[in-house]
C-alpha cells in the first residue's frame, strides 16, 4: 500500500526520478540543445523548396540563406528567392528576439519595396509555402516554456509553449536526439485550438566543423490542408565571413534587385 501511496505522490507533484520537475527537465534539454550549436558564427546555404498541394501536383523554388550568430540576442537571417521568375528577388530579413516579439521586413521586387510583417501576421504562411514566418525565426530558449513529456531511446520529447501571444500555435512536441548533440529530429506544432496542424521532420543529417549537425532535408506536412513543402540543403559554408551591414533593410532590398 505505501508503493502505490508514494507512486501517486510523485506523479501528483510532476517530479521525475532524479529530483527534476517536467518543466526542470525540459529547461534542460532545451538549453543543452542550444548550447551544442553555440559558436558557428556565420553561415550560408542554397535550397531547393518544393511546393505539393493535396492533389500532389508540384512546383520548385530556388533560394538561398544567409545566418548571422548573435549571442546577446536571437539570430539574424536573410533568404533570397533566386527563381523561377514569379519569386525572383523576393527576400525577407529575420531579426529574432530572445523577449518579445521578432522583426521582420519582406522585399517585393515587383513593387521595389520593403515591407515590414507585423505581429498578427507572423501566422500567415512564408511565400506560399507550408512554413509561417514565425518559423523562419532561430530556435531561442526564451521564447517558450517547457514539459518533459518522456524518453523513447535517444529521443527526448518535449512540450514548448510560445510565450508570444501572438504565435500561431499553442504548443510545439519536439523530439531530441541527445546522442548526437541535441539536435532536433521533428517538430508537432499545434494550432490555436490544440488540433495537431503540421509536422516538420528532419533528415539527412551532417555533422560540420566536428561540432554543428544540419539536416539535409526539412518536410513539412500539413495535416489539415494536406499540403506538403520539402526543403533540401546543399552547399553549407561555415567559412563565409557575415556581419550586422549584411542584415539590414538596405541589404535586404540589395539582395533582391
Amino acid at each position: 500500500m505505501k508503493a502505490s501511496i508514494m507512486t501517486s505522490i510523485v506523479l501528483l507533484t510532476g517530479f521525475l526520478s532524479f529530483g527534476q520537475t517536467a518543466e526542470e527537465r525540459g529547461l534542460q534539454i532545451a538549453k543543452a540543445a542550444e548550447e551544442a550549436d553555440l559558436g558557428f558564427g556565420s553561415s550560408s546555404v542554397t535550397l531547393k523548396m518544393t511546393l505539393k498541394n493535396k492533389n500532389g501536383q508540384s512546383s520548385e523554388r530556388f533560394l538561398e540563406t544567409k545566418t548571422l550568430e548573435l549571442t546577446e540576442d536571437g539570430d539574424k537571417s536573410l533568404i533570397v528567392f533566386n527563381s523561377p521568375k514569379d519569386v525572383k528577388g523576393t527576400a525577407t530579413l529575420t531579426f529574432t528576439h530572445k523577449v518579445g516579439s521578432d522583426d521582420q521586413w519582406l522585399y517585393l521586387p515587383s513593387i521595389a519595396r520593403v515591407k515590414r510583417i507585423s505581429s498578427n501576421n507572423k501566422s500567415g504562411p512564408f511565400v506560399g509555402s507550408e512554413f509561417a514566418y514565425e518559423d523562419l525565426s532561430s530556435q531561442e530558449v526564451e521564447k517558450y516554456t517547457y514539459k518533459f513529456i518522456k524518453e523513447e531511446g535517444s529521443n527526448l520529447i518535449v512540450e514548448q509553449d510560445p510565450v508570444d501571444p501572438k504565435s500561431g500555435y499553442t504548443r510545439r512536441l519536439v523530439t531530441y536526439n541527445k546522442d548526437k548533440g541535441y539536435r532536433i529530429e521533428k517538430i508537432e506544432f499545434y494550432d490555436r485550438k490544440n488540433a495537431l496542424l503540421k509536422t516538420l521532420t528532419y533528415s539527412g543529417y551532417k555533422l560540420y566543423q566536428d561540432k554543428f549537425w544540419r539536416a539535409s532535408t526539412f518536410h513539412m506536412v500539413n495535416h489539415q490542408s494536406n499540403k506538403e513543402t520539402l526543403l533540401e540543403f546543399s552547399d553549407y559554408n561555415f567559412e563565409v565571413s557575415l556581419s550586422e551591414d549584411d542584415f539590414s533593410q538596405v541589404a535586404l532590398k540589395r539582395a533582391g534587385s
